[in-house]
């Protein structure tokens, strides 16, 4: 099994700055995929950004310009950098990995278990 645990969200004005940090742990053989979803109250789960083990990066409109995802050295960490942040920002942050246990196992899609960013105007 595979745990990820999300950090650094909080409460900040709008046009601040915030970094969240997703580390992901246990026997793993790999992980391709990350990524960022978030949640508002009353409204579906949408993706924010993700980005493959190759580097390669997907964000949203909404957060195109603002937000940068970005993998730690060791691969097993992600990031989300979001700037000039928005009261519509305001949402539960999660992080999603692909993860193997195995060098030619199938792949899992695991979440962690969220974290709060609220923006206030």
């Amino acid at each position: 099994q595979a745990q990820l645990v999300e950090s650094g969200g909080g409460l900040v004005q709008a046009g601040g700055s915030l970094r969240l940090s997703c580390a992901a742990s246990g026997s793993i053989s790999s992980i391709n995929t990350m990524g960022w979803s978030r949640q508002a109250p009353g409204k579906e789960r949408e993706l924010v950004a993700h980005i493959t083990r190759d580097g390669n990066t997907n964000y949203a409109d909404s957060v195109k310009g603002r937000f940068t995802i970005s993998r730690g050295n060791a691969r097993n960490t992600v990031y989300l950098l979001m700037n000039s942040l928005k009261p519509e920002d305001t949402a539960v942050y999660y992080c999603n990995a692909w993860i193997s246990f195995h060098p030619v196992g199938p792949r899992g899609n695991y979440w962690g278990q969220g974290t709060q960013v609220t923006v206030s105007a």
